[in-house]
């Protein structure tokens, strides 16, 4: 993959949003999308153009057996009230997890994140983040978070595709982490494929690199307070305004 003149550099672009460049092409693009605002903005181009056509598509159907799969990771005797030991790191402590929230990731956030939602007005400060599924599982959510210049706001969390309905006992809950906080923080429980607005009070503080995830918890929620079941869906948060 060449970046070298107009031609190829629009091309890899609208390869890049389409998703079929080979596994090394796409890491490359990344690591030349990160510092290029120039390449930022011509994958921007190519999303407002291609973007729309998927609203058309039919839903698709998740692989068989993903939710049995999750129940027999979670176990009959629902582990997910059973206490950490003391002393041991959380998932939001370990090193190897967020090695595995890439700066590739961030990249996409802005790019997706600009061109999914509209914008009546400028606010002050916008973050976004795209909520992609563990192991390259695909996006699930977007979260949009505007601040005015009088420091009021609101994050608005939709679905980027249809959602499935939880296991039955089940819920899914929503959770955010700033920089630097000890632990996390409970926004809520959601509905499958349903849309989310959160007045900007109930969030601990909003910074670029804050963490948001959505896990499979108990139905009703955690029953501690932090995310016991696994994660579905996670990503961080980038500024786009200042």
């Amino acid at each position: 993959m060449k970046l070298d003149t107009p031609d190829e550099r629009s091309a890899a672009a609208g390869e890049y949003v389409l998703g079929t460049l080979a596994p090394d092409e796409r890491r490359a693009f990344e690591t030349a999308l990160a510092g290029d605002q120039a390449l930022r903005a011509e994958v921007a181009g190519w999303q407002d153009r291609l973007l729309p056509l998927a609203r058309h598509a039919p839903p698709v159907e998740p692989p068989p057996g993903l939710w049995p799969a999750i129940e027999a990771r979670l176990g009959p005797a629902a582990p997910a009230a059973r206490p950490r030991p003391a002393g041991a790191p959380g998932w939001w402590q370990r090193l190897v997890f967020w090695q595995s929230l890439s700066g590739a990731a961030l990249a996409a956030s802005v790019l997706l994140g600009g061109t999914l939602l509209t914008r009546p007005t400028a606010p002050a400060e916008r973050y976004v983040a795209v909520l992609q599924a563990p192991q390259g599982g695909g996006n699930g959510w977007l979260v949009d978070v505007r601040v005015d210049a009088q420091g009021r706001g609101q994050l608005r969390l939709q679905p980027v595709a249809p959602g499935d309905t939880p296991p039955q006992g089940r819920s899914l809950q929503f959770w955010t982490k700033a920089p630097g906080a000890p632990g996390p923080r409970s926004l809520g429980l959601l509905r499958a494929g349903g849309e989310v607005a959160l007045p900007l009070e109930r969030l601990p503080g909003m910074r670029a690199e804050q963490l948001f995830e959505i896990t499979l918890e108990p139905e009703g929620g955690s029953p501690l307070d932090r995310p016991t079941g696994p994660v579905l869906f996670i990503g961080r948060a980038v500024q786009l305004t200042t």
